[in-house]
Protein backbone atom coordinates (compact mmCIF):
# COMPACT_ATOMS: atom_id res chain seq x y z
CA UNK A 1 0.00 0.00 0.00
CA UNK A 2 1.61 3.26 -1.14
CA UNK A 3 1.86 6.43 0.92
CA UNK A 4 -0.83 8.25 -1.07
CA UNK A 5 -3.35 5.50 -0.31
CA UNK A 6 -2.38 5.47 3.36
CA UNK A 7 -2.82 9.23 3.50
CA UNK A 8 -6.24 8.99 1.84
CA UNK A 9 -7.31 6.27 4.27
CA UNK A 10 -6.05 8.35 7.20
CA UNK A 11 -8.21 11.30 6.12
CA UNK A 12 -11.21 9.02 5.64
CA UNK A 13 -10.57 7.46 9.03
CA UNK A 14 -10.65 10.84 10.72
CA UNK A 15 -13.84 11.76 8.86
CA UNK A 16 -15.41 8.44 9.83
CA UNK A 17 -14.31 9.04 13.41
CA UNK A 18 -15.99 12.43 13.31
CA UNK A 19 -19.20 10.87 11.98
CA UNK A 20 -19.08 8.12 14.60
CA UNK A 21 -18.42 10.80 17.22
CA UNK A 22 -21.64 12.56 16.23
CA UNK A 23 -23.58 9.30 16.70
CA UNK A 24 -21.87 8.69 20.04
CA UNK A 25 -22.63 12.27 21.09
CA UNK A 26 -26.33 11.72 20.47
CA UNK A 27 -26.20 8.47 22.46
CA UNK A 28 -24.26 10.16 25.28
CA UNK A 29 -26.71 13.06 25.50
CA UNK A 30 -29.84 10.92 25.63
CA UNK A 31 -28.48 7.86 27.47
CA UNK A 32 -25.56 9.01 29.59
CA UNK A 33 -26.41 12.54 30.69
CA UNK A 34 -29.65 11.67 32.55
CA UNK A 35 -27.70 9.18 34.68
CA UNK A 36 -24.96 11.74 35.32
CA UNK A 37 -27.54 14.31 36.41
CA UNK A 38 -29.14 11.78 38.77
CA UNK A 39 -25.75 10.89 40.25
CA UNK A 40 -24.88 14.56 40.79
CA UNK A 41 -28.24 15.16 42.46
CA UNK A 42 -27.62 12.18 44.73
CA UNK A 43 -24.18 13.51 45.65
CA UNK A 44 -25.52 16.97 46.43
CA UNK A 45 -28.27 15.50 48.59
CA UNK A 46 -25.84 13.40 50.67
CA UNK A 47 -22.84 15.73 50.81
CA UNK A 48 -22.27 18.42 53.40
CA UNK A 49 -19.63 20.16 51.29
CA UNK A 50 -20.73 22.47 48.52
CA UNK A 51 -18.07 23.43 46.01
CA UNK A 52 -18.40 26.33 43.60
CA UNK A 53 -18.80 25.24 39.98
CA UNK A 54 -15.94 26.40 37.77
CA UNK A 55 -17.87 25.32 34.67
CA UNK A 56 -21.65 25.22 34.72
CA UNK A 57 -23.38 21.87 34.40
CA UNK A 58 -25.30 23.04 31.31
CA UNK A 59 -22.02 23.89 29.55
CA UNK A 60 -20.49 20.56 30.57
CA UNK A 61 -23.43 18.58 29.17
CA UNK A 62 -23.49 20.45 25.83
CA UNK A 63 -20.37 22.16 24.50
CA UNK A 64 -18.01 20.32 26.82
CA UNK A 65 -19.49 16.94 25.99
CA UNK A 66 -19.51 17.66 22.25
CA UNK A 67 -15.89 18.84 22.23
CA UNK A 68 -14.64 15.83 24.15
CA UNK A 69 -16.54 13.21 22.15
CA UNK A 70 -15.82 14.69 18.71
CA UNK A 71 -12.10 15.26 19.36
CA UNK A 72 -11.83 11.72 20.70
CA UNK A 73 -13.69 10.40 17.64
CA UNK A 74 -11.36 12.15 15.19
CA UNK A 75 -8.24 11.03 17.08
CA UNK A 76 -9.20 7.39 17.41
CA UNK A 77 -10.45 7.39 13.80
CA UNK A 78 -6.99 8.35 12.58
CA UNK A 79 -5.29 5.71 14.71
CA UNK A 80 -7.80 3.04 13.65
CA UNK A 81 -7.26 3.95 9.98
CA UNK A 82 -3.52 3.34 10.33
CA UNK A 83 -4.23 0.02 12.05
CA UNK A 84 -6.56 -0.82 9.16
CA UNK A 85 -3.75 -0.18 6.66
CA UNK A 86 -1.60 -2.71 8.48
CA UNK A 87 -4.38 -5.28 9.01
CA UNK A 88 -5.87 -5.30 5.50
CA UNK A 89 -4.90 -8.58 3.85
CA UNK A 90 -3.01 -9.83 6.91
CA UNK A 91 -5.91 -11.07 9.08
CA UNK A 92 -7.64 -13.12 6.40
CA UNK A 93 -9.13 -12.80 2.97
CA UNK A 94 -11.52 -10.04 3.95
CA UNK A 95 -12.49 -7.02 1.91
CA UNK A 96 -12.23 -3.44 3.21
CA UNK A 97 -15.75 -3.42 4.70
CA UNK A 98 -15.32 -6.71 6.54
CA UNK A 99 -11.81 -5.78 7.71
CA UNK A 100 -13.05 -2.44 9.07
CA UNK A 101 -15.90 -4.10 10.98
CA UNK A 102 -13.62 -6.85 12.30
CA UNK A 103 -11.03 -4.31 13.40
CA UNK A 104 -13.68 -2.14 15.09
CA UNK A 105 -15.16 -5.12 16.92
CA UNK A 106 -11.76 -6.32 18.15
CA UNK A 107 -10.80 -2.78 19.19
CA UNK A 108 -14.05 -2.36 21.12
CA UNK A 109 -13.38 -5.62 22.91
CA UNK A 110 -9.69 -5.04 23.67
CA UNK A 111 -9.69 -1.28 24.30
CA UNK A 112 -12.94 -0.95 26.22
CA UNK A 113 -14.89 -4.10 27.11
CA UNK A 114 -12.06 -6.10 28.71
CA UNK A 115 -10.85 -3.20 30.95
CA UNK A 116 -14.50 -2.26 31.61
CA UNK A 117 -15.31 -5.69 33.05
CA UNK A 118 -12.47 -5.36 35.57
CA UNK A 119 -12.79 -1.64 36.29
CA UNK A 120 -16.28 -0.52 35.19
CA UNK A 121 -17.21 3.11 34.72
CA UNK A 122 -18.66 4.92 37.73
CA UNK A 123 -20.85 8.03 37.99
CA UNK A 124 -19.32 11.31 39.22
CA UNK A 125 -20.42 10.80 42.84
CA UNK A 126 -18.72 7.40 43.16
CA UNK A 127 -15.08 7.05 44.10
CA UNK A 128 -12.59 8.59 46.49
CA UNK A 129 -10.86 11.68 44.99
CA UNK A 130 -7.63 10.66 46.72
CA UNK A 131 -7.45 7.38 44.74
CA UNK A 132 -8.30 8.73 41.30
CA UNK A 133 -4.66 8.49 40.18
CA UNK A 134 -4.40 4.86 41.27
CA UNK A 135 -7.72 3.93 39.67
CA UNK A 136 -6.79 5.63 36.39
CA UNK A 137 -3.41 3.90 36.35
CA UNK A 138 -4.96 0.47 36.94
CA UNK A 139 -7.51 1.04 34.19
CA UNK A 140 -4.89 2.04 31.62
CA UNK A 141 -2.68 -0.86 32.71
CA UNK A 142 -5.57 -3.22 32.05
CA UNK A 143 -6.24 -1.58 28.68
CA UNK A 144 -2.61 -1.78 27.52
CA UNK A 145 -2.39 -5.39 28.69
CA UNK A 146 -5.59 -6.25 26.82
CA UNK A 147 -4.39 -4.64 23.57
CA UNK A 148 -0.98 -6.32 23.73
CA UNK A 149 -2.56 -9.69 24.44
CA UNK A 150 -5.01 -9.24 21.57
CA UNK A 151 -2.09 -8.56 19.21
CA UNK A 152 -0.20 -11.56 20.61
CA UNK A 153 -3.27 -13.78 20.18
CA UNK A 154 -3.63 -12.67 16.56
CA UNK A 155 0.03 -13.45 15.82
CA UNK A 156 -0.29 -16.81 17.58
CA UNK A 157 -3.35 -17.72 15.56
CA UNK A 158 -1.63 -16.83 12.29
CA UNK A 159 1.41 -18.96 13.15
CA UNK A 160 -0.64 -21.97 14.23
CA UNK A 161 -3.00 -21.84 11.25
CA UNK A 162 -0.75 -23.78 8.80
CA UNK A 163 -0.42 -26.72 11.21
CA UNK A 164 -3.77 -26.70 13.05
CA UNK A 165 -6.06 -25.13 10.50
CA UNK A 166 -7.80 -21.76 10.80
CA UNK A 167 -10.58 -22.97 13.11
CA UNK A 168 -8.43 -24.71 15.73
CA UNK A 169 -5.75 -22.02 15.57
CA UNK A 170 -8.41 -19.39 16.30
CA UNK A 171 -9.79 -21.44 19.21
CA UNK A 172 -6.32 -21.84 20.74
CA UNK A 173 -5.54 -18.12 20.32
CA UNK A 174 -8.84 -17.01 21.87
CA UNK A 175 -8.49 -19.51 24.72
CA UNK A 176 -4.99 -18.21 25.45
CA UNK A 177 -6.24 -14.63 25.44
CA UNK A 178 -9.08 -15.45 27.82
CA UNK A 179 -6.77 -17.42 30.14
CA UNK A 180 -4.19 -14.65 30.51
CA UNK A 181 -6.89 -11.98 30.89
CA UNK A 182 -8.48 -14.12 33.59
CA UNK A 183 -5.17 -14.27 35.45
CA UNK A 184 -4.86 -10.47 35.17
CA UNK A 185 -8.37 -10.10 36.59
CA UNK A 186 -7.40 -12.36 39.49
CA UNK A 187 -4.11 -10.71 40.39
CA UNK A 188 -4.74 -7.02 39.74
CA UNK A 189 -6.16 -5.07 42.72
CA UNK A 190 -9.92 -4.81 43.13
CA UNK A 191 -11.40 -1.32 43.27
CA UNK A 192 -14.79 -1.06 44.98
CA UNK A 193 -15.58 2.44 46.17
CA UNK A 194 -19.33 2.45 45.53
CA UNK A 195 -21.13 3.71 48.66
CA UNK A 196 -23.46 1.15 50.21
CA UNK A 197 -26.41 3.54 50.01
CA UNK A 198 -25.87 4.39 46.34
CA UNK A 199 -28.85 3.24 44.19
CA UNK A 200 -27.96 0.03 42.39
CA UNK A 201 -30.36 0.80 39.56
CA UNK A 202 -28.69 4.14 38.86
CA UNK A 203 -25.23 2.54 38.89
CA UNK A 204 -26.35 -0.22 36.52
CA UNK A 205 -28.02 2.27 34.17
CA UNK A 206 -24.92 4.47 34.08
CA UNK A 207 -22.61 1.57 33.27
CA UNK A 208 -24.92 0.24 30.56
CA UNK A 209 -25.12 3.69 28.98
CA UNK A 210 -21.30 3.98 29.02
CA UNK A 211 -21.03 0.62 27.27
CA UNK A 212 -23.74 1.58 24.76
CA UNK A 213 -21.96 4.84 23.88
CA UNK A 214 -18.70 3.03 23.14
CA UNK A 215 -20.55 0.40 21.09
CA UNK A 216 -22.21 3.13 19.01
CA UNK A 217 -18.86 4.87 18.55
CA UNK A 218 -16.89 1.82 17.41
CA UNK A 219 -19.76 0.26 15.48
CA UNK A 220 -20.52 3.51 13.68
CA UNK A 221 -16.87 3.93 12.79
CA UNK A 222 -16.60 0.41 11.42
CA UNK A 223 -19.61 0.88 9.15
CA UNK A 224 -18.74 4.38 7.91
CA UNK A 225 -15.02 3.80 7.46
CA UNK A 226 -15.61 0.41 5.84
CA UNK A 227 -17.80 2.05 3.20
CA UNK A 228 -15.31 4.86 2.57
CA UNK A 229 -12.39 2.43 2.35
CA UNK A 230 -14.33 0.16 -0.01
CA UNK A 231 -15.03 3.03 -2.39
CA UNK A 232 -11.39 4.10 -2.34
CA UNK A 233 -9.76 0.69 -2.71
CA UNK A 234 -12.37 -1.02 -4.89
CA UNK A 235 -13.94 1.76 -6.97
CA UNK A 236 -16.83 0.82 -9.23
CA UNK A 237 -16.06 1.26 -12.93
CA UNK A 238 -17.63 4.31 -14.52
CA UNK A 239 -20.49 3.63 -16.92
CA UNK A 240 -21.17 5.34 -20.23
CA UNK A 241 -24.53 6.76 -21.24
CA UNK A 242 -25.29 3.47 -22.98
CA UNK A 243 -24.88 1.62 -19.69
CA UNK A 244 -21.58 -0.06 -20.63
CA UNK A 245 -18.68 -0.04 -18.20
CA UNK A 246 -15.83 2.28 -19.15
CA UNK A 247 -12.40 0.77 -18.35
CA UNK A 248 -10.36 2.74 -15.84
CA UNK A 249 -7.42 4.65 -17.22
CA UNK A 250 -3.96 3.39 -16.29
Amino acid sequence: MNSATVRSLLVRGMLAGLGAGVLALIAAYFLGEPSVDSAISFEEAHSHEHEMEVVSRSLQSTAGLATGVLVYGVAFGGIAALAFCFALGRVGRFGPRATALLLSGCALLAVYVVPFLKYPANPPSVGDPDTIGKRTGLYFLMMVLSVLLAIAATILGKRLAPSLGTWYATVVAVAGFVLVIGLAYAFLPVVNEVPKHFPATLLWRFRLSALAIQTVLWGGFGLVFGELAERLLNPKPATSTSGRAVPAAH
